[in-house]
């Protein structure tokens, strides 16, 4: 006969084996919101934070694959490098210049696109339809669409210049012009972006308070600047940050068009990156190049979020 200590052990055994498979068939809140994110966890390390960190050790080494010498640590050699070469400096003043004029540009372009597709049509699919297409369409594709618009003799840009008496332009053997060609596609291609995420906050502001300002007799215009642009802050400083990041790697489009041309007048600084990594095959400099551009786009997310908290 077992005794009662005895008796007592294999109770308490008992009670702790039915406590744990009870905690792990029902967890607690905190437990499940550990056991939900962390294949999420699992997955931004292996595609986020191993990358990254992988790119920051690359830049601090001399690695190049056409040279036949192993990768040694240089240190800040990489980085020395950058702050003497002058094509770096162009293809960063390049980049920044534009975010500056596509990112407005594509802003008030999609505003305007989905202030228009907001208004009550008897059929919106068409008018919705046509702000997919051009986001839909592939960068490079954008790209080869418009150097062919702006081809000095046979583009229809020149065409249409012509035919009003206006002397057509040389798009692309001019920095000037040819810069200002890629920033006419860049604009045309992501304010349909801009107006679909624009256009998702229109759908929020109740029509009571369009309502309400008509019979204080307010004017659409009035209405325009004290109802909508206010409520639609959150969803243009999303649109903002997608944007702008965007913006800084813009690589495909100046690709397309101009390869960089004439010189590196319209030449990005992914366009640098992808020149040192893929045709010279100097990794080492080439990820150095990457972190600058890595840092430029997390200090601009860093200066949204502090918009948005600051606002909230």
């Amino acid at each position: 006969m077992a005794t009662a200590s005895e008796t007592t052990l294999v109770t308490m055994h008992n009670e702790s084996g039915t406590k744990w498979w009870t905690r792990f068939l029902d967890p607690s809140e905190r437990t499940l919101a550990v056991l939900l994110l962390m294949p999420a966890a699992l997955l931004l390390t292996l595609i986020i934070v191993y990358p990254v960190g992988r790119l920051i050790w690359t830049s601090f080494q001399n690695l190049s694959l056409t040279s036949g010498v192993p990768a040694t640590f240089a240190g800040f050699e990489n980085y020395s490098l950058m702050l003497d070469d002058p094509v770096f400096w162009e293809t960063t003043w390049n980049t920044v210049l534009i975010t500056l004029i596509t990112v407005p540009g594509a802003l008030l372009v999609g505003l305007a696109l989905a202030l228009m597709a907001n208004l009550p049509f008897n059929v919106k699919w068409p008018v919705r339809l046509s702000l997919l297409i051009p986001w839909a369409l592939p960068l490079s594709f954008a790209g080869l669409i418009f150097a062919w618009f702006f081809h000095s003799e046979y583009g229809v840009v020149n065409d249409v210049l012509r035919r009003i008496g206006i002397e057509g332009v040389i798009w692309f053997n001019s920095a000037n012009w040819a810069f200002a060609a890629i920033c006419l596609t860049i604009i045309w291609k992501t304010s349909s972006f801009m107006a679909l995420i624009i256009l998702a906050g229109l759908q929020t502001i109740p029509r009571s308070l369009y309502e309400a300002a008509d019979v204080d007799g307010a004017g659409r215009l009035r209405q325009f600047f004290e109802i909508t642009l206010p409520l639609l802050k959150p969803a243009i400083v999303v649109a903002l940050i997608f944007r702008t990041i965007t913006a800084l790697q813009t690589f495909d489009i100046p690709f397309t068009m101009t390869r960089g041309g004439p010189g590196t007048s319209t030449a990005t600084l992914a366009m640098y990156i992808h020149q040192n990594t893929v045709d010279f095959l100097d990794l080492g400099y080439g990820s150095a190049l990457a972190m600058v551009m890595f840092v430029l786009s997390m200090g601009v997310t860093a200066v949204y979020l502090r918009m948005i908290r600051t606002k909230g």
